[in-house]
């Protein structure tokens, strides 16, 4: 049945290894750690690949390197084959599992890690990262879950929306006394604002009023912790409130300013390992109960 495919050599788990590792981390050096020994082997293992399906599996990219379109199919073959072959090793050996959620900041804090704490004796690895690297593991099927926060994902990508806040605008008393002042300074843009730019995007929303930030900072954490200082008025979702005492502050709704938060993953990994249909399912329904649950003490 594959008698072609071993007729000669070049082809080995090692190699394939080594392959799926450069694609991963687009570099050579930096699949092997810097180590000079490590980067001629994966080298060569890489060119042996390549002599032995007759086409080029990487190019030349800035100061790394890419698959192919060639490499990339091949990439995706080893990556399920190599998965697979990890998974029944590790039912073999009765090996717990540890799976990976990627997500941004707020999400991690705010929903994933009060989640996990249902999961007796499940092992989680979290990663903050932002929208573009979850889609891209998820297909890469080096993440088992993501929390993502825009609305359309590229096949054959699934999700399903754990969680929707409103976004209010917090006003420091010291800088308006009234909500018709705060309005006003909206609308004058003379009100200075901070504002989680990435998360805001990723939402396809845009500064209330058509302001532009005093201070751009990369979630809604960062600009809860800005509140503190009461120089800026912040956009935070109705789940974060500000520290200490909230009556400093004026409350503005934003219509029409939502954000959802979005449990995604891959199919095919859920074909590859069946367990994590079963955690994907208790982890989407933890989600949903910590949402609740912070939306009742709201």
């Amino acid at each position: 049945m594959f008698t072609a495919l071993f007729a000669e050599s070049g082809l080995s788990l090692d190699r394939l290894r080594a392959f799926v590792e450069v694609g991963a981390c687009g570099s050579i050096v930096k699949a092997t750690g810097a180590d000079p020994v490590r980067q001629s082997q994966y080298s060569r293992q890489v060119k042996e690949l390549e002599d032995f399906f007759r086409t080029r599996l990487i190019e030349r990219h800035g100061k790394g390197v890419r698959l192919t379109s060639n490499g990339k199919e091949l990439a995706r073959i080893s990556r399920f084959f190599l998965l697979g072959l990890s998974n029944f090793r590790r039912g073999c050996l009765k090996e717990e599992q540890t799976f990976r959620i990627g997500s941004c900041a707020t999400a991690i804090k705010q929903f994933v890690i009060p989640a996990l704490a249902n999961f007796d004796g499940a092992r989680f690895a979290l990663e903050v990262i932002a929208d573009d690297e979850i889609e891209r593991r998820l297909h890469d099927l080096t993440l088992d879950f993501g929390v993502v926060l825009r609305e359309t994902l590229s096949r054959p990508l699934q999700s399903k929306v754990f969680a929707e806040a409103k976004l209010f605008l917090w006003v420091p008393k010291k800088l308006c006394k009234s909500e018709r002042l705060a309005h006003q300074a909206l609308k004058e843009h003379s009100l200075p604002l901070v504002l989680p730019g990435p998360e805001l995007q990723l939402c396809q929303l845009t500064a209330p009023g058509g302001c532009a930030p005093h201070i751009q900072c990369t979630s809604f954490l960062e600009a809860q912790a800005a509140l503190k200082q009461s120089a800026w008025a912040c956009l935070l979702p109705d789940f974060l409130t500000p520290e200490g005492n909230p009556g400093r502050f004026l409350r503005l709704s934003m219509p029409e300013m939502n954000v959802r938060f979005r449990l995604a993953w891959n199919p095919r990994m859920t074909r590859l390992n069946p367990v994590t249909i079963r955690r994907r399912d208790l982890l989407l329904l933890s989600l949903i109960r910590t949402r609740k649950s912070k939306s009742a003490a709201s």
